[in-house]
């Protein structure tokens, strides 16, 4: 596809330079807007952050394994999946405010759903709980994504969704945060063969820690039900320009899809967004199991370590987005993912017993060995670090799969990126099924280990698309 056509709708606008156009990424008379609506990045982005250590925490909670517990990213990423394409179609019909509205008032049922599930204790009722909170960040994101690449030139619309897309892990960072110390902290400290036995000899004792735990996890969400309440009512009284004019009497649909399937870059970027999605959330997710199985952490200081990983991936979003001034954006994809299975290769491959000694006090990142010494363990660093790969990875697809789109297939081309979310439904709940093979064992592999080379697969894929993004960039240039 080549990467000067998004130029070409929008013939009525005046001719500009290169400089001119690096100086339009956000024009200053939409700027609120872009404020406004970028901070809706954080707001999804706390929720998806603050929801991935749940998964460790439900499993000792409630007793079960880890393909149970991972349930809750099937739920969560489920509710991304389903609602896709629903929320394309309603934007096509009404416009961005509207589909913004929705997306809020779901999102705030979704959390204030904790409450009576916590008060029944029961799974599937927290499972529900994050399936509607998800269906309304489908919403918000089918929405926000095309509706931030719509303020501006088209020739700076990947920047300008790089640069909004960067203060989403400020909001994960936050949910990491108040998951570490409002959530795991607080969790009764029994272990899971603990919790068996007082179950076997006193199960109300063991009902009343479980009640007691769940009530941790409750108060956090019900906390950002109200404030997204409150993000509902400020878009309700606010304007957004270039929303009423994207009402769409004649949907079209059919030529639309025909349209989309038609095109083997979108169809291409679809597939690798579902496998970066897929590799986000169990790196993310399953850096805790890594910590405690390998190297015997507590879910707190396990958690210090997503932290870690949250700001590198912070860090390296702003360094990468700066660095597609200079390299296409295929060939930077192609390069992060080559560094993404390496990094991967040494969390599966690295003794555990390698480290660098630090006469340092426990900060959570450092394991305890011999004498009071501590040392770096480098297989969580290798997972650590590929956040710094995997950083640009989602904007910079989907800028990609919607290049030259106009922009009623972007919409619906936009619910398609979104609908790829569903890696995160699919490859943790595999992954939690391949740890649950305690008896497995390969060479110095565990099953944990094992567990990873699927993030491998992942990267191949993504590999592969920036290579032939790359490619084709060249020799259509």
């Amino acid at each position: 596809m080549s990467t000067n056509n998004t130029s070409e709708p929008k013939t009525e606008t005046k001719p500009t330079t290169p400089a001119q156009v690096s100086a339009k990424i956000i024009p200053a008379a939409l700027l609120l807007p872009f404020i406004l609506v970028t901070a809706l990045f954080s707001l999804w982005g706390f929720a998806n952050d603050i929801t991935n250590p749940m998964v460790a925490a439900f499993k000792n909670i409630l007793l079960i394994n880890n393909f149970e517990s991972s349930l809750v990213q099937a739920a969560f990423y489920g509710g991304y999946c389903f609602m896709a394409f629903p929320a394309a179609l309603f934007l096509r019909r009404f416009n961005y405010k509207t589909s913004i509205l929705v997306g809020l008032g779901l999102y705030a049922t979704g959390c204030l759903l904790f409450i009576p599930a916590g008060y029944a204790m029961q799974f599937g009722v927290f499972l529900f709980a994050y399936f509607v909170m998800t269906c309304g960040l489908s919403f918000l994101e089918t929405t926000a994504n095309p509706y931030i690449l719509s303020l501006g030139p088209p020739e700076t619309a990947t920047q300008r969704l790089n640069f909004a897309q960067a203060f989403n892990p400020m909001g994960s960072l936050t949910g990491m945060f108040i998951a570490r110390e409002l959530i795991l902290a607080k969790l009764n400290r029994a272990t899971e063969a603990e919790r068996i036995a007082l179950g076997k000899t006193d199960p109300a004792a063991l009902a009343q820690i479980q009640q007691a735990d769940l009530d941790v996890i409750v108060g956090p969400y019900m906390v950002l039900g109200f404030v997204v309440a409150a993000a509902f009512v400020l878009f309700l009284f606010m304007k957004l320009p270039g929303s009423e004019k994207d009402k769409s009497v004649s949907l079209r649909i059919g030529e639309t899809f025909k349209r989309l399937s038609q095109n083997g870059a979108y169809i291409q970027g679809v597939v690798a967004q579902a496998f970066y999605v897929g590799v986000q959330i169990m790196c993310w997710t399953f850096i805790i199991q890594y910590a405690e199985n390998t190297y015997g952490m507590s879910k707190t200081a396990a958690q210090s370590w997503n932290i870690a990983a949250m700001i590198t991936f912070v860090s390296s979003r702003f360094v990468c987005t700066y660095l597609l001034k200079f390299v296409s954006p295929g060939g930077l994809l192609a390069a992060l993912a080559t560094g993404g299975g390496v990094l991967i290769c040494g969390a599966m491959f690295l003794p555990k017993t390698v480290g660098i000694d630090i006469t340092l006090f426990d900060t959570g990142l450092a394991v305890a060995g011999t004498s009071g010494v501590y040392f770096l363990p480098f297989g969580l660093l290798c997972i650590a670090a590929v956040s710094a790969c995997m950083s640009l990875m989602f904007p910079t697809i989907y800028g990609i799969a919607l290049r030259g789109l106009d922009n009623e297939d972007a919409k619906l081309g936009s619910a398609g990126l979104i609908f790829a979310i569903g890696g995160g439904f699919f490859f943790p709940p595999l992954q939690g099924l391949i740890m649950d093979q305690k008896d497995f064992h390969l060479g110095i592999l565990d099953s944990t280990r094992v567990s990873f080379v699927l993030c491998l697969v992942c990267f191949a894929v993504i590999l592969a698309y920036g290579l032939r993004t790359h490619l084709v960039h060249h020799a259509k240039k």
